[in-house]
């Protein structure tokens, strides 16, 4: 498959969308900060941070963390979504013993797509996408394409990762003190993590 262009695809769309209204879905404040670094001068951003499959404790600092990031730059209002790890559970019933980037994850992403979508549909907004590109860990093709199918057009490819994006995540994660976990956010992944 050929694959496109992310940094012409990303200026064409930028220049075809520039100040449109774009619902970002963000899984954490590293992961969001170089993301929103790339987008703010394009995008008039609202971040949706709307993560079913984070466990309690982790999901509070997680979002603290982001909400901090964004108190201190300005680059984007915030929605934050009732936190139901039920949601989670229930799509992934069944996946539990699955390997991290397995079909479990690809159930997790669509899942948290689908409300962004809903809400981006709800709300008026011009676009929408997810930060979730960023990681190396991540398959920027099965997200993009759960993306297109669930949005269409309203839906904005990406692969954060291009461009030196992951490393500069740890940048503006050292420059603003964020905390950086070491797993996905969901019970499995971080006993695999704990198990490595």
């Amino acid at each position: 498959m050929n694959r496109p262009d992310f940094d012409k695809l990303m200026q064409s769309q930028a220049e075809r969308n520039g100040g449109k209204r774009l619902l970002l879905h963000c899984c954490c404040a590293p992961c969001s900060s170089a993301c929103l670094e790339r987008l703010k001068d394009d995008f008039k951003i609202t971040i949706l941070f709307y993560n079913p499959n984070i466990e309690d404790e982790e999901y509070e600092r997680r979002k603290s963390e982001l909400l901090r990031l964004i108190n201190e730059t300005g680059w984007a209002d915030f929605i934050d979504c009732d936190h139901d790890e039920d949601e989670f559970y229930s799509a992934v019933e069944g996946l539990e013993t699955e390997r991290e980037g397995s079909s479990r994850c690809l159930k997790c992403f669509e899942l948290r797509l689908k409300k962004t979508k809903e809400i981006a549909d709800t709300n008026g907004y011009d676009f929408f996408t997810t930060t979730l590109t960023v990681s190396p860990l991540k398959n920027a093709q099965a997200i993009n394409e759960i993306g297109e199918r669930l949005g269409g057009e309203k839906w904005l490819y990406s692969d954060f990762k291009k461009r030196n994006g992951y490393l500069r995540s740890i940048e503006l994660s050292k420059k603003h003190g964020l905390y950086r976990q070491n797993y996905c956010g969901c019970r499995f992944s971080k006993r695999e993590t704990e198990l490595k």
